[in-house]
């Protein structure tokens, strides 16, 4: 038998020893791994977000035509804009502040990187007397690549500089606190480091204080005795529900009522 013929014939045998299918066929490691869950449920959702990622990173084309539309009517006296991620995404503003006009500009899964890409557009244009800012948690994640904790911070300095520079008054939210009490909320939980949240909320609130900037504490008003977010305030341990938003509510206007007397 020549050569080639032989290596062929051996290793077709060894494609058809019994036991091998099966053993291609047994369950990956990974599906028992939460963490490893974690890690691919990211990256999926990274791979569907290609195309904005690619044309539109900064997502300017989610408010281009309501920032245009609110610039052909009067000012309001003291604007706010209520600037963020999904959190601020899904606050239905209306609602929960009743008759005061506030601006929302909240895109959801967003990182502080593209969030400093759409400040001049979202905020500064729009001439507001306070913007209130609540990130962080998407960059945690790493929704748009894996981010240090300093990485993170130098993004807020930038935001913070930019609106003083327009003689915009700054309140920074802490990251909001997650919660992993149903099995279906693992991946997320595991994907936001509770001691990172902890970590970048210190930072903020002595940015605040160092800088004269208010702070907006969520976090300690939503946090359980076990470090997580109380369980009847996010349905899905990450995303406020009513109850959650009826705690951040007051905060939120407590502190834009001290960012005005400044």
């Amino acid at each position: 038998m020549h050569k080639s013929a032989f290596f062929a014939a051996l290793c077709l045998v060894a494609i058809e020893l019994p036991g091998t299918a099966q053993a291609q066929a047994a369950p990956s490691p990974v599906n028992d791994d939460p963490a490893a869950q974690a890690v691919i449920s990211l990256e999926h959702w990274r791979e569907s977000r290609i195309p904005t990622f690619m044309n539109d990173f900064g997502e300017l084309n989610r408010y281009r035509t309501a920032n245009a539309e609110l610039k052909t009517v009067a000012p309001v006296e003291n604007r706010v804009v209520f600037f963020g991620d999904s959190i601020t995404d899904a606050w239905k503003l209306d609602t929960y502040f009743a008759g005061k006009g506030y601006i929302n500009r909240g895109i959801g899964g967003q990182t502080t990187p593209q969030m400093l890409i759409r400040f001049r557009q979202d905020v500064i244009d729009l001439s507001p007397k306070v913007v209130v800012i609540l990130a962080g948690t998407n960059d945690i994640a790493g929704n748009t690549g894996p981010m240090t904790v300093d990485e993170i911070e130098a993004n807020y300095a930038s935001l913070a500089e930019l609106a003083r520079a327009h003689s915009i008054r700054v309140v920074f939210s802490s990251v909001t606190p997650i919660h992993n009490y149903a099995p279906q909320r693992q991946t997320m939980f595991l994907q936001r480091s509770p001691e990172k949240i902890l970590e970048l909320n210190r930072w903020l609130h002595t940015y605040c204080e160092q800088n004269k900037l208010v702070y907006l504490d969520y976090y300690s008003a939503m946090v359980d005795g076990r470090g997580m977010m109380k369980e009847n305030l996010a349905d899905d341990g990450l995303h406020p529900n009513d109850a959650g938003y009826r705690v951040m509510a007051p905060l939120a206007e407590a502190a834009i009522t001290k960012a005005l007397a400044q």
